[in-house]
């Protein structure tokens, strides 16, 4: 997936080019920080000094350092929108195919731990972030719930909850698991993959999964 999705054009003060060297720099810089340091204690000047641009240059790209943090997390994003469109496509069988998105999601948040607590710690502190991250996440589960009711409409899914409703909820038990995994709280990785898939599993097709 591109930079065309709609949150994305909320993120930089100028139009996103991840060919702009100042611009990638200043994010590598910041990233590379953030394995140091929390979000609170990086300095827009330390960022724009290990990036060997002016400080002014920081703020020519991004608002601030929360709006940034989600500039640093488009990667995860393109992961997100890659596995949801697998999951949409609903190919293959839905255990299956379940639990590949689902383990992609944590193996996209393990490439980018350090920076993803930075957007956690931004989605609490910034109203700009939480927008950008609500648009994303509305676009996800408005994908997830086209693919529940055609999966109903062929016979695959029995009729259950409302499609955009239930979306959404299991949207929010993802969302909660992959935070409560970065911040190293609760149940092992894999049990919560093998958890995950069986309710998603259970919520739209009821039927229970493996635990391998």
């Amino acid at each position: 997936m591109s930079e065309e999705r709609s949150w994305a054009r909320l993120v930089d003060r100028r139009t996103a080019n991840r060919g702009d060297q100042r611009r990638q720099a200043l994010l590598t810089a910041f990233e590379e920080l953030l394995a140091e340091q929390s979000l609170d204690e990086v300095k827009v000047a330390d960022i724009s000094s290990r990036a060997g641009v002016t400080r002014s240059a920081f703020y020519f790209y991004f608002e601030n350092k929360a709006v940034a943090v989600t500039a640093l997390m488009s990667d995860l994003y393109d992961d997100t929108s890659e596995a949801t469109d697998l999951l949409v496509k609903a190919e293959g069988e839905p255990e299956q195919r379940l639990r590949h998105v689902i383990t992609t999601l944590f193996d996209a948040v393990d490439r980018t731990h350090h920076t993803y607590r930075a957007l956690l710690q931004a989605r609490a502190t910034s109203a700009q972030v939480r927008d950008i991250w609500e648009a994303g996440r509305a676009e996800f589960a408005s994908m997830v719930a086209e693919m529940i009711t055609r999966e109903r409409a062929v016979g695959n899914a029995p009729a259950g909850p409302e499609a955009g409703p239930l979306a959404s909820v299991l949207l929010d038990l993802n969302d909660h698991a992959l935070e409560r995994h970065a911040l190293d709280v609760g149940p092992e990785r894999e049990q919560r993959i093998d958890v995950l898939t069986h309710i998603w599993l259970s919520s739209i097709y009821q039927r229970p999964g493996s635990t391998s």
